[in-house]
């Protein structure tokens, strides 16, 4: 299908960029946004998917690119000229100990995890800086308490606080927001996964649901300009507590 067309008369509602919007975290949060009316930019690797979404969608725009290798999407991307928002849902998680890891582990996660969504934002800036928007970075708890056994992701949750703290402070006075949300499992097939790689019968019930990652960010983004949510700590109902 071809890319939407933005237009300057949608200026009363900037898009909102969501990137792994194919994903469950991202379509979830792409219905919803859509049934308040807003204009989405729908991102990520899988054209199919992603088009599947848009037909849900009408009015939407798709931009496909790997966002594990970011060198390769500068040039290739057209944004809207505003932007009320940029969502960062994509990601990988994979379990491995240190004395199990190895470079291309470690690397990978790191391209996915923080590259990627760096680059993403810096080419997104101009549109940010424009709408005064909000970039929202789906973060991990494993982003300020590590855990063991995942070093890769662990590396890339902590340097993804880093950048987002970094970016507040250098963006702040151009109007661009920054919020980090760190939440607990969520009930995603990747969350699947991750107990099949720990050996435990997973219960989807018992983590955050999707819907409600998706409402968090939601509330982050309606957030009145007269504040920011700079850090969110979502836990799941049962979080052991002392």
């Amino acid at each position: 299908m071809p890319d939407f067309v933005y237009s300057p008369a949608m200026a009363d509602n900037d898009a909102i960029l969501i990137s792994g919007a194919s994903g469950c975290i991202g379509s979830t949060l792409a219905r919803l946004l859509y049934a308040d009316g807003r204009a989405l930019v729908l991102f990520g690797r899988n054209r199919e998917a992603l088009d599947k979404l848009a037909v849900e969608l009408p009015g939407s725009q798709v931009l496909t690119g790997d966002i594990g290798h970011a060198d390769t999407l500068a040039g290739t991307l057209t944004f809207p000229d505003r932007l009320a928002g940029v969502v960062h849902a994509a990601g990988i998680c994979e379990g491995r100990p240190f004395e199990d890891s190895d470079p291309a582990i470690i690397r990978e996660h790191l391209e996915v995890n923080l590259v990627g969504p760096s680059e993403l934002t810096r080419l997104a800036l101009p549109a940010l800086r424009a709408g005064r928007g909000t970039v929202v970075l789906v973060n991990s708890l494993v982003g300020l308490y590590p855990w063991p056994g995942w070093i890769g992701y662990t590396m890339s949750k902590y340097g993804l606080k880093a950048f987002a703290e970094t970016l507040r402070l250098e963006e702040f006075d151009k109007g661009v927001r920054v919020s980090s949300i760190f939440a607990s499992r969520v009930a995603t097939p990747l969350q699947a996964k991750v107990h099949a790689q720990e050996g435990k019968e997973y219960q989807p019930d018992e983590w955050v649901q999707p819907e409600t990652m998706a409402r968090t960010i939601r509330n982050v983004l309606d957030m009145p300009r007269d504040a920011e949510l700079k850090d969110i700590t979502l836990m799941h109902q049962h979080y052991p507590r002392p």
